[in-house]
This record gives structure tokens, sequence and C-alpha cells, in this order.
């Protein structure tokens, strides 16, 4: 049997996420900007909601193509608005769009979205090392400056908490607890 960090809990779908996905080092942009719009779409919300919808969202976002979102129009909006697959919140549908722009935008600048984000974490993983996940943060000085910055750059959805959530889920902070199996495999 094997340990795991406790927000894992029974749910298969989840205990898939936390063992091959949450924490590890991401560096593809498309995957980088399908974690940007997903914790966008969550915010309110549980994670659980947005992964048993993250297909869904896959189809309806275009596989999560920056260039194909940030061409969508108003009768895409209102396609997406009908959409019971995903969430249907004009904000937040919206904010793809305008965080679509602003992604392809910073690649323009950096020559990758990459090279850009992780900047905040200096290039490199942050490993922390909780023994008790209710001393986990929700926000951090890095995550604070990473809001601050791309809210200038135009994203939308982009606040301390969520940036936090998106450095976890990314990799750029290892915050499995120490006891559970994955924190020395990522």
């Amino acid at each position: 049997m094997k340990t795991r960090c406790k927000w894992a809990g029974s749910d298969l779908l989840y205990i898939d996420y936390h063992d091959r996905e949450w924490g590890v080092a991401e560096h593809d942009d498309r995957k980088l900007f399908e974690f940007l719009v997903l914790e966008g779409a969550q915010a309110g919300l549980s994670w659980i909601t947005i992964l048993k919808k993250r297909e869904n969202y896959r189809v309806a976002f275009d596989n999560f193509d920056p260039e194909k979102i940030s061409c969508y129009d108003s009768g895409k909006i209102r396609t997406l608005l009908a959409n019971e697959g995903i969430i249907r919140n004009r904000l937040k549908i919206e904010s793809a769009i305008f965080n679509a722009r602003s992604f392809l935008e910073v690649k323009r600048e950096f020559g990758n979205f990459d090279r850009y984000i992780w900047k905040f974490t200096g290039g490199k993983q942050i490993r922390n090392s909780w023994t008790d996940e209710s001393r986990i943060p929700s926000v951090t000085k890095e995550s604070i400056a990473m809001s601050n910055d791309m809210k200038k750059r135009g994203f939308k959805f982009v606040g301390p908490t969520i940036c936090y959530a998106f450095m976890q889920a990314v990799g750029m902070v290892n915050d499995h607890v120490v006891d559970c199996f994955r924190y020395s495999e990522v």
C-alpha cells in the first residue's frame, strides 16, 4: 500500500492525477497553457470537478491550442456557454481567450512560455519538505510575483492562489508531503 498525500483521497481520477501528474516538472508550452486554462476554470470550485471535465475541455478548446483560442469570437463563446461538458461561466471562458493572446505575446517576447513562467522559481523546482499538509501555503512570494507580472501582461484569473495551484500542478514546486511515495520521485 502506497502512502499518498491525503488530498488524493479515494477517487481513482484524483489518485491517478496525484500519482502521474501533480508536481511533475512540466516544460511543454501546450501543457503549461492547458493547466493555466484549467486552473482559471477551477477558481471557486474543486479540482476534481475540473478533472472530471478535462477531456471535455480538450475537445471544446481545440486541445488547448493558444493560436486557435486567441481567435475565438462571440459565436464560439456562445457555443462554449452552451457546452454542458465544461464550466459555463462567461468570465472564465473569456479569460481563456485573453490568456491565449497574452500567452502568445509572452512566447514572442521570451521565445517560449516555459522560459517566462519558470523564471519565477529561478528555472528550477522549489522542493519543499512538508510533513503535514495543513502547513502547505496557498500563496507564496513567488506566486504573488507571478500573479502581478501576469496581470500586467493582460492575463485573467491569475491571482496569487491560482498561480500557486498552477505552480504545484506543473511541478514548479514539489508540495508532496515527505512521506508520500511521489515526494522523492518528482
